[in-house]
C-alpha cells in the first residue's frame, strides 16, 4: 500500500516541477532529489507490500517511507494553498518572503528524512523477485487449503452435481468451464472434488491438474503439463522437455491430446494471457474434451468460455448450510449449546457465507470455553481485532489479502476508501466515483473523462470479486454496491494500519497522530469533545448523525480550521444553515449537502475555485447566487428535490433558478435540474456553450423556447441523459428542429405535450431508457420506438389518445415496460415476436382496459406483472379459478395487484384475489417485496401479509414514515406468540423519518438493534417482539431518546423471559399506550392504555398504576403471582379493565371510590376466582361485564334466581358469559 502513497506523490511532484512557479533557489533541486529517491524506493515497495507483515524491520521502514510521502503531500498542498490569493485571482504567485522561506524549510526537512531512509534502505535480495514468486505460490495454494480436509464439505453436493453435468453433457467440442468467485469460496475444493471423482477419471482417461498462481511462468506451466500427461499415459517424458521453448511444448501437448478425450484443470488463473497462451496447446478435437479453470476474476471466466462453454459462478453458502459447517468446525459436529447460539449466529453472519472464513473462524473458536459466554461475545464485538490478533486466522487473512496485494496502486486506494462508509451501507455508484476523483485517486486517460476512468476502476473491483452489486437500475447499470462483510473487516485492518482513514463511532475512536480522512458515524459531539482532529485533514464525511446541527461549526471540530480539506460530505445531516466557514476551504473539491434542510447558498461560494462537485439534491435550495458561474472547475451541479402528493404528480420535482450566464461554466458534465420559466430563451442559448455536458435536466420549459433549445442540444455531442419537463402538463414541448441529435444519448425523459413524435428519436441507436409522460400524442408512438436496438426500459404516462396500443414487432432488448394512465386506450395487443426479452410489465390506472393485453402469453421471458390501481372488474378476470383471462398470465411467476389507499399501498398476490377484503391486505400470500426502487415511499403497510423479513435495502427508503409489518396467528385468543413481526439485517437507525415501526423482531443481533432504535427520534409508535433480558439496558437508553413516542409495545422472546426496563430515568413524556412492565411507569402522566402480559410480578402492580390520571384502558394477563388484587383507590379515568388468567389470584377487592368511571369489566380464565369481585357494587357506571371461560361454579353464583352473588351485579345492564367451545349469553 506504501507504493500507492508514493505513486500519488510522484505525480504531484512531477506537476510541481513542471509548473512555472517561482521556487526559491535550491528548492527545485531538493524537490527533484526527493522525487528521484522515491522513484528508487518505489520498486522495493512493490515487493514489500506482499512481505512486510513477515519482517518487522521492513514494516517499520515502509511506514517511515509512507509517513514521509504523506508529509511531502502536506507540504505541497500547503504550498498550493499559499499560492491561492484570498480572492482566488492568482493561483500561482508567491506573495511573501516569509511564505517562501517556510516552504523551503519544510522541503529541506523532508529531504533530510529521505536521505536517512535511503541510507537505511533494506536489502531485499533474499526476498526479491524469485522469493516473492515463491511466496505468491504458497499463498495461492492456500486459497482453499483450509477446506481440502473437508471431504464432506457441506453445501458442495449441489454445485458438484451441476459441474459434473457440464462435464458429462453431449457437447462434442472442447468446452471450457470456468469456476468464478471471490477468494475463500471453495473454488479449488469444488474443482478438486469433481476432478478426483472416479466417474470423471473414467470418462476422461487423459487428465491433468495445473496450479497456475499469480506469478506463473508459461514455460514452467507447460513443462508441468507435459510431465503430468506422460505420467497418465504411463510413458516417460522426453529428456529434451527441460530445454524446450513454449512453442515446442505446446506442440508436444497438442500431439498428446489430439486423439483423446481429455480434462485439464487450470487452478487459480489471475491473467487473461494464461488462457490465451495455454489454449493453443489444447486441441478442439470434437471428442467431448473439457477444460476447467478457477479464477477470482469475472473477465477471465467470460473470456475463457466465449468460444464454447459455460461460466460457473460459485455462490456463498446459504444460512443453514453455513450454520451446519460452522457447528461442525466449532463444536466437532455437535449442536451449538443453546446459550451460545445467538452470539454464534452473529459471528457466522460476519463470515458472510464464505466457507474459508467459516472453517477458519470455527476452528479458532473450537478451543474457547463454552461456559464463558462473555469471551464469545467479545469475539463478536471485536471481530476485526480477532482477525488481526489470532494466529489461527493468519492463513485466512493472507488468502483475502492476496487479492488486495495484487491490485495496482490506484485500485488499492479506491478499495481502502470504501472503509469510510458504515457497515451495511449501500454505496451509491456515482457518489463513489465523484469522491474518488476529488481525492485524486483517478488518473487521466486520453479520450476518457475522469468519471469514465473511475467507472472502469469500479468495474475492475467488481470483476475481481472485491465488491458486490447491491442494486441495479432497470436498464442494467449498477446503482449501489458494498463490500463482503469479511473483505470489509480485512480492509479495515489495512485502513487502520496504513493510517488511510479514521473511523469515529460513538465510543470507539482510535486516533492516530495525524488524521487525514475522517468518517464520523452516529455522533458528532463525542468527536468535538475529544478535539483530536488535525489541520492535515483532507476529507470529512458524516453518516447517520443523531446530534442537532442547527448551529454546526466546522471550527468546533478543529479550531485551526481545515485549510487542506478537499472533501466535505454531510449528506443526511440534520443541518439547516449553510456553515459560513465552508467558503474559506480554498482547496475544497467536493461539497455535499444532500438531504439536509439548507435553504440558501451564499454568493461567497465563488471563493471555492477548486470545487468540482456541488451536490444539493433533496435539500431546500431553490435558487443559486449569480456568483456560482465563477466556479470554472465545477463538473457536477446537482440541485433538485421531490415533493410527492401522489405517485404520478406532474410538479413532483423541483429544480433551481439562477440569474447568471450559465454558459460560463464550461467544465460542467452534469446539470440537474435548472428551471427555465423566466428568461428562458437566453438560458437555452447559454446551455449550448456547455459542450461537455453528459447529463442535463430542465424544468418549466415553454414552447416558444424550443427552437433555441434544439440548437443548443445539437452542440452537446457528449450528452448521455436528457430530461425536459414543461411548465405544466398542457404546455407543448417543441423539439422538432433537431437534425443532429447527440449521438451517444442513452436516456431520454420528456414530460409535457408533444404535438407530434420527434422523428430524431428513432435514430438514437444507443438509447436504453425512454420515459414519455403527458405527451398525449395522436399517433401511435410504438412505430417510432420499436426498432431501437438497445432500448431496455420504456415508460408511458398519458402518452397516447388512441384506443389501442399495438406491439407489432421489434423492441428486441426491452426488459421493462411501464404503462400508466393511458386514458382512452381500451386494449393492448402483443404480436408474437414483439418484446421477446421482456421481464417486467407494469400497468397502472388504465381505467379503460377491459382485458389483459392480448398476446401477453407470447412473452415467455416475463417474470413479473404489477397492476397498480386497476379496475376491480379487470383484476377479477385474472382470478386463478374463475378468471377467463387467467390462462394468458399463468406462465408468469409473480403477478400482483396494488392499490393506493390512505397514503399507503395495499398489495395482493394473484392467488388470493378472490379472498381479499376491500380495505386491507389481510389474507394476502405475499411473502416478500422489492422495495429499493420505491425511494419516494412514505408508507409501507404490510399488516396481515405473510412478509416475515425485509431486505437490507429497506434502509435506503429515507422518506419512509410508516413501516407496518405484522400478522396474527391465532391458536387461542390468548396465545403468547400470536403476533408475528419482521426481521431486517440492516442498520434500521438510518431510517430517521420513521414515525411508526411495528413490529420488529429482535431475537438475533438484538443489542445492536436496540442501539439503532435510539436514532429514530421521530418515532410515535414502536413495537418490538422477541426481546431478551440482556438487551434491556440498551433499549432503555434508546427509549429515553424517543421524546415523541406515544405508543410502546414490547413482547419478550418467550413467556419466561424477563423484560428489564428499570433503567429508564426519563421516559417519553407523551407516551399514551404501553404494553409491558417496569417500575418507572407510574411517572407517565399521559398514559391512556397499559397492557401487561406474562409479567408474573411478585409485587402488586396496582400501587404503581392507580395514580395515572389519564389511564383509560388496563389489561392484565398472568400479571401477578400473589393471591389478591386490591383496588384501594385511584384509576380516576379508567373505562375498561381486562383480567385474564391471573393464576393463583383467588380474590379481587374494589374499595369505594376506586375506578369511579369504569364502564366495562372483562374477566377470563381466572380459575382460582371463587367469588365475583368484592365491592363491584360500588362501580355504579359499569355498563358491561364479560366473563370468558370462567369456572362454572363461579358463574352459578351469578344466576338471577339462585346465585348468592347476583345482588353485586344486578345494577349492570349487560352481563354475559362466553366459552371458547360454545357461547351462551345471560
Amino acid at each position: 500500500m506504501a507504493d500507492s502513497s508514493i505513486s500519488f506523490l510522484l505525480e504531484k511532484l512531477t506537476c510541481l516541477l513542471q509548473e512555472e512557479v517561482n521556487l526559491q533557489r535550491g528548492v527545485r533541486e531538493d524537490v527533484q532529489y526527493i522525487k528521484d529517491e522515491l522513484e528508487r524506493h518505489k520498486a522495493i515497495l512493490k515487493v514489500a507490500d506482499a512481505v512486510e507483515d513477515r519482517d518487522p524491520e521492513l514494516k517499520a521502514w515502509v511506514k517511515r517511507v509512507r509517513d514521509i510521502a504523506l508529509d511531502m503531500e502536506d507540504a505541497i498542498d500547503e504550498f498550493n494553498l499559499r499560492l491561492v490569493d484570498q480572492q482566488g485571482q492568482n493561483l500561482f504567485g508567491l506573495k511573501t518572503l516569509k511564505a517562501r522561506h517556510r516552504i523551503a524549510s519544510e522541503i529541506q526537512g523532508i529531504k533530510s528524512k529521505v536521505e536517512i531512509i535511503s541510507q537505511g534502505r533494506p536489502n531485499l535480495s533474499g526476498i526479491g523477485s524469485s522469493s516473492s514468486q515463491r511466496l505468491s505460490k504458497r499463498l495461492d495454494s492456500q486459497d482453499d487449503a483450509l477446506l481440502l480436509e473437508e471431504a464432506d464439505l457441506v453445501g458442495i453436493d449441489k454445485p458438484k452435481k451441476q459441474l459434473g453435468d457440464l462435464l458429462f453433457n453431449e457437447e462434442p467440442g472442447r468446452a471450457v468451464i470456468p469456476i468464478c468467485g471471490m477468494g475463500g469460496l471453495g473454488k479449488t475444493t469444488l474443482a478438486k472434488q469433481v476432478y478426483d471423482d472416479p466417474k470423471v477419471k473414467k470418462r476422461f482417461r487423459i487428465h491433468a491438474w495445473v496450479n497456475v498462481s499469480q506469478s506463473f511462468k508459461l514455460e514452467e506451466l507447460l513443462k508441468d503439463l507435459v510431465q503430468q500427461l506422460h505420467n497418465v499415459i504411463g510413458k516417460p517424458a522426453p529428456e529434451a522437455v527441460g530445454q524446450m521453448k513454449s512453442d515446442k511444448l505446446k506442440e508436444v501437448i497438442k500431439n498428446l491430446l489430439q486423439q483423446s478425450r481429455y480434462l485439464i484443470v487450470l487452478d487459480d488463473v489471475w491473467h487473461v494471457r494464461v488462457w490465451d497462451s495455454v489454449k493453443l496447446a489444447l486441441p478442439n478435437n470434437n471428442r467431448g474434451s473439457r477444460v476447467m479453470l478457477t479464477t477470482r476474476k469475472k473477465d477471465i471466466a467470460l473470456h475463457s468460455c466465449a468460444e464454447l462453454g459455460k461460466d460457473f459462478n460459485l455462490e456463498f453458502l446459504p444460512e443453514e448450510e453455513a450454520w451446519s459447517l460452522f457447528c461442525r468446525k466449532t463444536f466437532q459436529g455437535n449442536s451449538c449449546p443453546y446459550h451460545l447460539e445467538e452470539v454464534c449466529r452473529k459471528i457466522l453472519k460476519m463470515c458472510g457465507g464464505l466457507p474459508l472464513a467459516i472453517v477458519a473462524i470455527g476452528g479458532a473458536l473450537a478451543t474457547r470455553s463454552r461456559a464463558n459466554i462473555e469471551e464469545w461475545q467479545m469475539v463478536c464485538k471485536s471481530f476485526g481485532s480477532e482477525i488481526e490478533g489470532n494466529d489461527k486466522l493468519e492463513d485466512m487473512k493472507k488468502v483475502l489479502f492476496l487479492s488486495f496485494n495484487e491490485l495496482p496502486y490506484y485500485l488499492k486506494s479506491c478499495l481502502l476508501y470504501l472503509s469510510i462508509f458504515p457497515e451495511f451501507h449501500a454505496i451509491e455508484h456515482m457518489r463513489l466515483v465523484r469522491l474518488w476523483i476529488s481525492e485524486g485517486f483517478v488518473n487521466g486517460e486520453d479520450g476518457k473523462t475522469l468519471e469514465e476512468v473511475a467507472d472502469s476502476y469500479l468495474k475492475e473491483l467488481l470483476n475481481r470479486s472485491l465488491l458486490q452489486v447491491v442494486a441495479k437500475t432497470s436498464d442494467g447499470r449498477m446503482k449501489t454496491c458494498r463490500m463482503h462483510d469479511l473483505i470489509r473487516e480485512v480492509i479495515n485492518l489495512k485502513t487502520k494500519d496504513q493510517n488511510f482513514a479514521t473511523i469515529a463511532k460513538e465510543h470507539d475512536i482510535n486516533w492516530p497522530d495525524k488524521v487525514r480522512r475522517l468518517s464520523i458515524m452516529n455522533t458528532l459531539n463525542n468527536v468535538v469533545r475529544q478535539n483530536r482532529i488535525t489541520f492535515q485533514l483532507r476529507s470529512l464525511l458524516m453518516f447517520s448523525l443523531s446530534d442537532s446541527l442547527e448551529h454546526f461549526s466546522i471550527n468546533a471540530l478543529c479550531p485551526n480550521g481545515f485549510k487542506l480539506l478537499r472533501v466535505l460530505d454531510v449528506q443526511d445531516a440534520p443541518l439547516e444553515v449553510f456553515p459560513a466557514e465552508i467558503v474559506n476551504l480554498y482547496l475544497l473539491k467536493y461539497l455535499s449537502l444532500k438531504n439536509t434542510k439548507v435553504k440558501n447558498i451564499p454568493g461567497s461560494i465563488k471563493k471555492l475555485q477548486q470545487l468540482e462537485t456541488l451536490d444539493l439534491k433533496h435539500s431546500h435550495v431553490t435558487e443559486l447566487p449569480v456568483e456560482i458561474v465563477e466556479l470554472q472547475r465545477l463538473r457536477h451541479l446537482l440541485v433538485y428535490r421531490y415533493e410527492i402528493e401522489s405517485y404520478a404528480y406532474f410538479h413532483s420535482r423541483h429544480g433551481f433558478k439562477v440569474a447568471a450566464p450559465i454558459g460560463n461554466m464550461q467544465s460542467l458534465q452534469k446539470l440537474c435540474f435548472i428551471e427555465a420559466d423566466k428568461g428562458s430563451k437566453e438560458l437555452m442559448i447559454e446551455l449550448g456553450k456547455l459542450t461537455q455536458l453528459r447529463r442535463l435536466g430542465i424544468r418549466k420549459m415553454r414552447r416558444e423556447d424550443g427552437a433555441a433549445l434544439c440548437s443548443s442540444i445539437e452542440k452537446m455531442v457528449n450528452l448521455r441523459s436528457l430530461s425536459i419537463t414543461a411548465i405544466d402538463e398542457d404546455e407543448i414541448i417543441d423539439l422538432h428542429n433537431i437534425s443532429k441529435p447527440p449521438p451517444y444519448l442513452q436516456q431520454l425523459y420528456l414530460s409535457g405535450r408533444l404535438e407530434k413524435f420527434p422523428q430524431w428519436i428513432s435514430s438514437l441507436k444507443n438509447l436504453v431508457r425512454v420515459f414519455l409522460k403527458w405527451s398525449r400524442l395522436k399517433e401511435d408512438p410504438l412505430v417510432h420506438l420499436q426498432d431501437l436496438p438497445n432500448l431496455r426500459h420504456l415508460e408511458f404516462l398519458q402518452v397516447y389518445v388512441g384506443e389501442r396500443l399495438h406491439f407489432k414487432g421489434g423492441f428486441p432488448s426491452l426488459k421493462v415496460l411501464g404503462l400508466d394512465d393511458l386514458g382512452g386506450v381500451k386494449s393492448m395487443i402483443v404480436e408474437e415476436g414483439a418484446m421477446p426479452g421482456l421481464k417486467k410489465l407494469i400497468i397502472q390506472r388504465c381505467d379503460s382496459f377491459k382485458h389483459v393485453p392480448i398476446g401477453i402469453e407470447h412473452l415467455t421471458k416475463l417474470k413479473t406483472i404489477e397492476f397498480f390501481d386497476m379496475p376491480e372488474e379487470f383484476i377479477t378476470t385474472l382470478h386463478p379459478n374463475s378468471g377467463e383471462e387467467y390462462w394468458r398470465v399463468q406462465h408468469v411467476p409473480v403477478v400482483y395487484s396494488t392499490y393506493w389507499r390512505d397514503g399507503g399501498w395495499d398489495v395482493y398476490s394473484l392467488e388470493t384475489l378472490g379472498e381479499r377484503e376491500s380495505d386491507s391486505s389481510r389474507g394476502t400470500a405475499m411473502r416478500s417485496l422489492e422495495v429499493r426502487t420505491l425511494w419516494k415511499l412514505e408508507t409501507l403497510d404490510l399488516k396481515h401479509s405473510h412478509v416475515t423479513e425485509l431486505p437490507v435495502e429497506i434502509v435506503e427508503l429515507q422518506r419512509l414514515r410508516h413501516l407496518l409489518v405484522y400478522r396474527h396467528e391465532i391458536e387461542s385468543y390468548a396465545y403468547f406468540h400470536s403476533r408475528q413481526g419482521f426481521k431486517v439485517a440492516a442498520p434500521i437507525g438510518n431510517m430517521q423519518s420513521l414515525q411508526k415501526l411495528c413490529f420488529i423482531e429482535s431475537d438475533k443481533g438484538s443489542k445492536e438493534l436496540m442501539i439503532e432504535l435510539g436514532k429514530l427520534t421521530q418515532l410515535r409508535r414502536l413495537g418490538i417482539r422477541k426481546m431478551r433480558r440482556e438487551d434491556g439496558a440498551a433499549l432503555c437508553s434508546s427509549i429515553e431518546k424517543m421524546v415523541n413516542l406515544r405508543s410502546l409495545s414490547i413482547t419478550a422472546i418467550d413467556v419466561d423471559e424477563i423484560i428489564d426496563l428499570h433503567n429508564i430515568s426519563k421516559p417519553p413524556p407523551y407516551l399514551q399506550q404501553l404494553y409491558l412492565s417496569g417500575c418507572w411507569i407510574s411517572s407517565l402522566k399521559n398514559l391512556v392504555r397499559v397492557f401487561l402480559k406474562w409479567s408474573r410480578l411478585k409485587e402488586d402492580p396496582l400501587v404503581h398504576l392507580q395514580d395515572l390520571p389519564n389511564l383509560r384502558h388496563l389489561e392484565f394477563l398472568q400479571i401477578y403471582v400473589g393471591e389478591r388484587l386490591h383496588f384501594k383507590d385511584g384509576f380516576a379515568s379508567l373505562k375498561v379493565l381486562g383480567l385474564d388468567d391471573l393464576g393463583g389470584v383467588k380474590s379481587m377487592i374494589v374499595e369505594e371510590g376506586a375506578m369511579p368511571g369504569l364502564k366495562k369489566l372483562i374477566s377470563q380464565r381466572c380459575d382460582s376466582f371463587k367469588h365475583v369481585p368484592i365491592g363491584i357494587e360500588h362501580l355504579t357506571k359499569l355498563k358491561t361485564i364479560e366473563f370468558f371461560d370462567m369456572p362454572e361454579e363461579f358463574i352459578a353464583t351469578l344466576h338471577p334466581n339462585s346465585g348468592e352473588e347476583y345482588w353485586r351485579v344486578q345494577h349492570v345492564p349487560v352481563v354475559y358469559s362466553t366459552y371458547w367451545r360454545d357461547t351462551f349469553i345471560k
